[in-house]
C-alpha cells in the first residue's frame, strides 16, 4: 500500500498487534476456566507461598524505610535509563554531552551523600 494514499497504513501493524493482544487477554483467561480443573477442596483452598503455608496476616505495616528504599531504587534506576543513551550517543554529543552528564550525575551523587547522612539506608536504627 503506497502510504501516500492512506496516512493510516503506517499504523496498521501497531493496530494489528494491539488487536492481537487483546484477544489474547480475553481468550487465555476464558480457555484457563472452562479447562481448568473444578474439584475444588480443603487442601487446595488454603493458601500458601513459595511452597509453605502463610503465616500472619496479608495486610501488615510495612516500616518507611522500605518505601524510601524503593523510591531511592527508582531514582537511580533512572539515572541508568538516562546513561545508556547518553553512551551510545557519546561521540556525538562532544564536550557538551559529557558536562551534562557530569551535572546530573553530579546532582545524583550530592543527593545520595544527603540521604547518606541523613540515615535513610541505615537499617539497623
Amino acid at each position: 500500500m503506497d502510504p501516500s494514499l492512506n496516512p493510516l497504513a503506517s499504523y496498521l501493524p501497531l493496530a494489528v498487534a494491539l488487536l492481537l493482544a487483546g484477544a489474547l487477554a480475553l481468550i487465555i483467561p476464558s480457555l484457563a476456566a472452562v479447562l481448568g480443573p473444578k474439584r475444588p477442596s480443603a487442601i487446595k483452598s488454603t493458601s500458601f507461598e513459595a511452597g509453605s503455608e502463610s503465616s500472619g496476616p496479608a495486610r501488615q505495616r510495612f516500616a518507611v524505610k522500605f518505601y524510601v528504599v524503593a523510591l531511592l531504587f527508582i531514582v537511580f534506576d533512572v539515572e541508568a535509563v538516562f546513561l545508556y543513551p547518553w553512551a551510545v550517543n557519546f561521540q556525538s554529543l562532544g564536550w557538551f554531552g559529557y558536562v551534562e552528564m557530569l551535572v546530573f550525575a553530579a546532582t545524583l551523587v550530592v543527593g545520595l551523600i544527603y540521604i547518606w547522612k541523613k540515615g535513610a539506608l541505615e537499617w539497623e536504627s
